[in-house]
C-alpha cells in the first residue's frame, strides 16, 4: 500500500509519518518511510540543489525537471520494489506536490505537468493521500520557529496561498484517494485520526503483506 502525505509548508507531515510507521511496524507490516525530494543518494544530492536558498536564479523549468529526476530515482530504486514485495510505503510528499507548487503555485499548465510526472513515475500513483491542511501564515511561522527555512519557503505569501488552494482543489477532484485533515489539531489527536482512517482503508481494500511476527 502506497500512502503519501501532502500539505503546505509547516503542516507537520514528517511529525505524523514517524509515529505512523511505528504503529504499522508493531502490527507486523514492513514499512518503508521516505521523502521528496530525496530519499536516495542521488535524490539527496538533487534535494540540496533544489532547497538551497542561494539558488535564486533557478528557472521554473529547471526546478520541475530536478524534482522529477529525484522522483524517478526514488520510485525505481525504493518505492516500486518495496510495494511489489508487499510492503507499505509512507512518503513525505510525492507527485501531487508538483501539481500544487509548480502547477498552482507557479500557475503552469497542469496537463503538461501530469505528462512529465507520468514519465518520471511510470504511472505509479498513491493508494491513499493525507492532506494536512492549515493556514499558510501559521505553517510558515512554524517553519521559521524551527529554523528550517528553504528556498521555497521564502516565496511570497500569494504563492503559498495558491499552493494551499491547489491542494484543496486536487483533493476535491479525487475524494476517493484524498483525506483532508486539520493540521492545527494537537499532534497526538491528529495521529489517532490518521491511524483510524488508514486501518479502515486497509480493511476495505485487503491488508498488505505482513512480515513474520515472532
Amino acid at each position: 500500500m502506497f500512502i503519501t502525505f501532502e500539505g503546505p509548508e509547516g503542516s507537520g507531515k514528517t511529525t505524523q509519518i514517524k509515529p505512523l510507521a511505528s504503529f504499522l511496524s508493531r502490527r507486523g507490516y514492513r514499512v518503508l518511510t521516505t521523502r521528496e525530494p530525496g530519499g536516495t543518494q542521488i535524490g539527496d544530492q538533487i534535494r540540496e540543489i533544489l532547497l538551497n536558498r542561494a539558488n535564486t536564479a533557478m528557472e521554473w523549468r529547471t526546478e520541475i525537471l530536478l524534482f522529477q529526476a529525484s522522483r524517478a530515482q526514488l520510485v525505481e530504486q525504493l518505492i516500486r520494489p518495496h510495494l511489489e514485495s508487499g510492503g507499505v510505503v509512507l512518503c513525505d510528499r510525492y507527485a501531487d506536490s508538483t501539481l500544487a507548487y509548480q502547477g498552482y503555485g507557479y500557475q503552469r499548465d497542469l496537463e503538461a505537468l501530469r505528462k512529465i510526472i507520468h514519465f518520471a513515475t511510470g504511472g505509479l500513483q498513491p493508494d491513499l493521500t493525507f492532506l494536512l491542511d492549515l493556514d499558510v501564515e501559521a505553517g510558515l511561522s512554524r517553519r521559521s520557529n524551527d529554523g528550517d527555512v528553504n528556498r521555497l519557503d521564502a516565496y511570497e505569501l500569494a504563492f503559498h496561498r495558491r499552493v494551499r488552494q491547489g491542494y484543496l482543489e486536487l483533493a476535491r477532484a479525487e475524494p476517493q484517494r484524498w483525506v483532508v485533515l486539520d493540521a492545527t489539531l494537537p499532534p497526538d489527536l491528529l495521529q489517532s485520526q490518521i491511524q483510524q482512517i488508514l486501518m479502515e482503508r486497509i480493511k476495505q481494500g485487503g491488508e498488505p503483506t505482513r512480515s513474520e511476527i515472532p
